[in-house]
């Protein structure tokens, strides 16, 4: 199946998705400022450059888009039609290096929550955003409303 955008036309679409500083995180910022939660963005010194780096709590959070981070329980990720193999070894790729990411944080003493695009959409976000807060509270006790290795 050929592309219907030309090869000018898709490489600015895919130019301008950004790695940083997305509508999901920042609605996650936000929240946990709002909340008294002080914060680091992307440090670089840990493995993976977690979005937000609690560092009282000793936790990172990683709020990963459904497409780019292959999460398969929701409808966000849609393996392409076109270009399919490049794509699902991408993909796998950015699995891999996020799991051996959060080993290494976890081996390190940090606890690592990863947010999903899906859970910050309109119908779920209070109840992601609430969790969040007392996810990081009471992280000393194992939180299991986020996925936390």
């Amino acid at each position: 199946m050929a592309d219907v955008h030309s090869k000018e036309t898709r490489s600015y679409n895919m130019s301008m998705i950004r790695g940083k500083n997305t509508k999901p995180e920042i609605m996650v910022r936000k929240y946990l400022f709002s909340k008294g939660f002080r914060y680091r963005l992307n440090a670089k010194e840990l493995p993976g450059k977690p979005d937000i780096v609690l560092p009282k709590y000793k936790t990172v959070i990683f709020v990963n888009g459904c497409f780019w981070h292959g999460h398969e329980a929701c409808s966000g990720f849609v393996l392409p039609k076109s270009n399919t193999e490049w794509w699902e070894n991408k993909i796998n790729r950015t699995k891999e290096r996020d799991v051996k990411s959060q080993e290494l944080l976890k081996e390190a003493g940090w606890n690592v929550i990863v947010i999903w695009d899906c859970q910050l959409k309109k119908d779920k976000r209070d109840e992601t955003l609430f969790g969040l807060s007392n996810c990081a509270i009471v992280v000393l006790f194992n939180c299991n409303f986020f996925i936390m290795y």
